[in-house]
């Protein structure tokens, strides 16, 4: 690789994508948190909106929190059309990868029709990056979304499970599988949620989430 300048700061980064201040800035999702969503949660323990209203993923994984400058990088990505930066939120996905690996991964699939419109799928060139890392199979074609509807962004948190409810659909045998899912962005989580919902109804025995960067509650 040539020598470069940081997507951020435009700061030479010789053969890096950051420059080394920029990289000291990541916010890294490393405070203790619930095990399941992956909220700020005091010792680990499952939190109370976990407990009160479990959801259909098991647990969730996440390698940073959706703040500055990490929110810049996925920017950069999502809309952008910034394909370098898919090896490095894969690397960064890597190392929160469980002992215990799934049988398959599933990037979150977009409608055809945003497909076309932004010409790729971060989370599925995400998951192809981390497969190609981790060793571990990419299941992509198996899982689809059957209704184009509103981009969550732009939702309330309340609206956004009915925005998403009975959106996906499954074809092959899920019966006995391990399944991690992976995302760019986990907000309310509805999305994952529902996906996760529609495998085990497939028979799927355990989710998980693993994404790229965790909105905690007051960014939201």
């Amino acid at each position: 690789m040539l020598p470069q300048n940081c997507l951020l700061c435009d700061a030479h980064a010789g053969k890096e994508l950051l420059c080394a201040a920029c990289r000291n800035d990541l916010p890294h999702h490393n405070g203790p948190s619930c095990p399941v969503c992956a909220h700020p949660s005091p010792q680990q323990a499952i939190c109370g909106a976990c407990l009160k209203n479990p959801p259909a993923f098991d647990a969730t994984h996440a390698a940073f929190i959706y703040d500055f400058p990490l929110d810049a990088l996925l920017k950069h990505l999502k809309y952008g059309g910034n394909l370098v930066l898919v090896d490095f939120f894969a690397q960064a996905l890597l190392e929160h990868l469980s002992a215990h690996p799934p049988d398959w991964l599933i990037p979150m699939p977009l409608h055809p029709q945003r497909l076309k419109h932004r010409g790729f799928n971060q989370s599925l060139e995400i998951a192809r990056s981390l497969s190609r890392l981790s060793g571990i199979p990419l299941l992509a074609e198996s899982v689809s979304r059957t209704r184009h509807s509103e981009p969550q962004a732009g939702l309330p948190l309340a609206k956004r499970a009915a925005n998403v409810r009975g959106i996906f659909a499954v074809s092959g045998d899920f019966k006995g599988k391990s399944i991690l899912l992976v995302d760019d962005i986990m907000t309310s989580g509805a999305s994952l949620n529902e996906l996760a919902k529609t495998l085990k109804k497939a028979g799927a025995i355990r989710v998980e989430c693993l994404v790229a960067a965790r909105t905690l509650p007051h960014h939201v």
